[in-house]
């Protein structure tokens, strides 16, 4: 049964007791950071506070969970943008940086939605006994593969005819070509 605060969208509230320890309020129960991480692969929207002072620990600590990712060996993040991220710290660039890196990733979610509703609307075996069982094992795939980062849609969404489909990938270029040229401008 899901918690009450997952149906209305209100982020889960991890709060950090001095001891460090992170205490589930839905739950009433101590989680660790792989805890956490597993709420965001399955789409929850987390929020860690520090008990005592009250201050937003979340982006620490969601920084914290990549840095292990990343330590363990599933990098994700090559080196040459490791190094972009942190140049952008100390240049006029940080203005635009997160606004490219949130339309970079809303785009790559927006094209794995595509890929999943064209894999199913044209492929001829979509008619085949067992065919969703392999649809919904790809979109888990797919989803591992993203590290289920949150925000990814769990399934496909509405399916769009081919053509207006081209008319976005032109869409997406372009607007990826603008944010490219504004970042080199800086």
């Amino acid at each position: 049964m899901a918690p009450s605060n997952a149906k209305s969208g209100e982020p889960l509230l991890i709060k950090r007791y001095a001891s460090r320890r992170l205490y589930n309020t839905e739950t009433s129960d101590y989680v660790t950071l792989d805890d956490i991480a597993a709420f965001i692969r399955e789409g929850r929207e987390v929020q860690i506070v520090d008990l005592k002072s009250g201050d937003d620990l979340t982006r620490q600590y969601l920084l914290q969970i990549i840095a292990d990712h990343e330590s363990k060996g599933e990098n994700v993040l090559p080196v040459t943008v490791l190094n972009d991220l942190v140049r952008s710290y100390t240049t006029q660039a940080s203005s635009v940086v997160p606004q490219f890196l949130a339309a970079s990733f809303e785009m790559l979610r927006d094209g794995q939605s595509k890929m999943m509703d064209q894999m199913g609307a044209m492929n001829p075996m979509s008619s085949m006994p067992g065919f969703d069982a392999m649809k919904a094992q790809q979109e888990a795939f797919m989803k591992a593969m993203t590290g289920g980062m949150s925000g990814w849609p769990s399934g496909p969404a509405q399916a769009k005819p081919v053509e207006e489909s081209g008319e976005d990938l032109e869409s997406i270029k372009k607007q990826l070509s603008e944010l490219q040229d504004k970042l080199s401008k800086l």
